[in-house]
């Protein structure tokens, strides 16, 4: 037997009854069937005299916010949750609202003021039993004010002409929003996140990253100020998860909204498209799809309380209701949620082990042969400022090398590659394309943009011996990844015969050259899969070598590239892939993450490995 269900994707479309789920919470804006003014009439409150000019903008704001806009543009703007560097931009478009805004409000609060003027100075008249009518000042105004005043009091334009601004305003800055797959992606991030660090939704929704395992508690990463979900941001989250059919993560964020909701129950936020009401329809349904029909037939009661009258519900519990008779077992019975594993990694725990916690990662002092040094490769060009060299494993070879590029080295390189970072994509057969598994944005530098890219090449040939010119290298990849950007474990060299590299002269990916242009303030690492053990992406200390900090996992490298995390989250290094012709080749899977945070110009040398990188 199926309950009643939800098809369409977001809140674009009033959907109608999926195949899998039969009738359960629509999608769209239509908040469970009842509409916002039907349902504050039920609570006793009349919404349109309630609302102030901040709330009427609030209210425009949020409604224009999910205007789906022209493809070609959605297209052009997409993809900001990808990079934190189109994150920080979308800063200004905010900004400009919010002028927007202040010079609504302040239009409103005269307009307001005035009208309070006009209310205390009729009251007055009215207050004052003795006025006497037969005055004919007094009787003359009276019939004036009713025949015109009033008439011109409420229908007024300078209202409509301040909302007119305000829409105006908005529809300029439109095009530099993010697009509704933003939201999405941003959703899914959150999601990966928690999956990852194994991280506690409720302690996220209060602006803490915690880890439980057990009764163990872990704190991972204290920002400097903290900041909360409401019930309506953990609501858009677990419904990304819910029209995905992802009831593991759509529940635990819709439990969250729930319990959010109701703490807040009466009061009104404008700017919420969802409700209580909302979240109750839709956690009832994931629950039923994940086979908890007692929890469904409990949060569809509840429901009920607030909205008697909607019959899809009613119907919903009576279903439960028969389901539960006919199987009594399933009242007790706990069901086991599994994590999806959509990208069927079958190397996804060690990979996630590694980013947790740095897995087997040798030290110095139990295996003599990795060292600290300072090299110079018997190159003139290292002799009078050698790099500071340290052996972090054998076989696949890494070495890490620090202080490889100054502060102002890293902020040129990212400078210079910003304004052409777009989604990065992996091959896939002939084609291009991106993918869920590789979150991040991506540029190629050739030498010949500015003299500190001719700088950096020449350095790393006297270091590595490898000529870094075409075709035996190639360009300088410049990569940022975004919110809870990673890469997963992949190799960096061509593995399949279909690849391009097989049809190119210059031969397949053979060692990478990566540069670290940035710390992060949690998470960031490359993790060797095969290898067990990562690398962090943390800044390191300048004046030795005995106190190198190894406390953060996530992922970032590919073979035969140069590349460098920027400020925050470059979690994509600048990759610069040398594809040189070489006699030896060492794999090793290799996966990134990464995340935001200061300075840190180190580079790691790859022979030829396979990794991952990370949020």
């Amino acid at each position: 037997m199926q309950s009643e269900g939800q098809e369409g994707r977001g809140w674009r479309a009033r959907g109608g009854v999926s195949k899998e789920s039969g009738a359960g919470p629509r999608a769209g804006r239509g908040r469970s069937g009842e509409s916002r003014a039907r349902r504050d009439a039920r609570r006793g409150r009349a919404r349109a005299p309630a609302m102030g000019p901040a709330a009427r903008l609030a209210a425009l704001l949020a409604v224009l916010a999910f205007r789906a806009g022209d493809p070609a543009e959605v297209a052009a703007r997409g993809d900001t949750f990808s990079a934190l560097t189109s994150v920080a931009r979308a800063l200004a478009p905010e900004r400009r609202l919010l002028g927007l805004l202040r010079r609504y409000l302040r239009g409103e609060e005269a307009r307001l003021r005035d009208l309070t003027r006009f209310y205390h100075k009729v009251l007055s008249l009215h207050e004052d039993s003795a006025t006497p009518v037969s005055n004919p000042l007094l009787a003359f105004t009276l019939i004036k004010r009713l025949q015109s005043d009033w008439k011109n009091v409420v229908h007024s334009l300078e209202a409509s002409e301040n909302i007119r601004a305000l829409k105006d305003g908005y529809e300029r800055v439109e095009q530099d929003l993010p697009a509704f797959e933003d939201l999405e992606g941003a959703a899914r991030a959150l999601m990966r996140l928690q999956d990852v660090y194994m991280l506690n939704v409720k302690g996220l929704a209060r602006g803490v990253f915690q880890r439980v395992t057990g009764s163990a508690v872990t704190d991972l990463y204290s920002p400097r100020r903290l900041f909360s979900l409401t019930g309506d941001d953990c609501f858009q989250v677990g419904k990304v998860a819910y029209d995905m059919g992802d009831y593991y993560h759509a529940i635990p964020w819709l439990e969250e909204a729930v319990s959010l909701f109701r703490g807040s129950y009466g009061e009104w936020k404008t700017e919420d498209e969802a409700s209580l009401e909302d979240a109750l329809d839709h956690l009832a349904f994931a629950y039923f799809q994940a086979g908890n029909v007692l929890c469904a037939l409990n949060l569809s009661r509840e429901f009920l309380l607030y909205s008697p009258d909607n019959k899809r519900v009613a119907r919903n519990v009576l279903k439960y209701e028969k389901l539960l008779a006919e199987s009594p077992n399933q009242a007790v019975a706990e069901t086991v949620m599994q994590r999806p594993n959509v990208p069927h990694l079958q190397t996804r725990d060690t990979y996630e082990g590694l980013c947790q916690t740095l897995g087997s990662q040798p030290t110095h002092y139990r295996i003599p042969s990795l060292y600290c040094s300072y090299e110079t490769s018997s190159s003139p060009y290292l002799l009078l400022q050698p790099v500071r060299k340290e052996v972090i494993h054998l076989e696949p070879y890494v070495v890490l090398y620090h202080d490889f590029v100054s502060d102002a080295e890293a902020q040129t390189i990212r400078g210079l590659a910003e304004p052409w970072l777009q989604r990065s994509v992996v091959a896939s057969g002939e084609k291009q394309l991106p993918v869920e598994y590789r979150i991040s944005k991506s540029a190629w530098l050739k030498d010949t943009v500015d003299p500190v890219l001719v700088t950096l090449d020449h350095r790393i040939a006297a270091l590595t011996g490898l000529d870094v010119q075409p075709p035996y290298a190639e360009y300088l990849q410049v990569v940022n990844y975004g919110i809870g950007g990673h890469y997963e474990p992949h190799f960096d060299h061509a593995t399949s015969p279909s690849s391009p590299l097989y049809r190119m002269n210059s031969g397949n990916r053979v060692a990478t050259f990566m540069i670290y242009l940035s710390s992060v303030e949690a998470g960031g690492a490359t993790a060797f899969i095969y290898g067990n053990f990562s690398v962090p992406v943390v800044k390191w200390p300048t004046s030795g070598y005995t106190s190198m900090d190894r406390n953060s996992a996530d992922p970032a490298a590919q073979d035969l590239k140069t590349k460098v995390l920027a400020e925050r989250s470059w979690r994509s290094p600048l990759a610069f892939q040398r594809s040189q012709k070489s006699k030896t080749r060492v794999r090793e899977e290799k996966g990134e993450q990464a995340s935001g945070g200061g300075p840190c110009q180190h580079c790691l040398f790859l022979a030829n490995g396979r990794q991952g990188s990370g949020l």
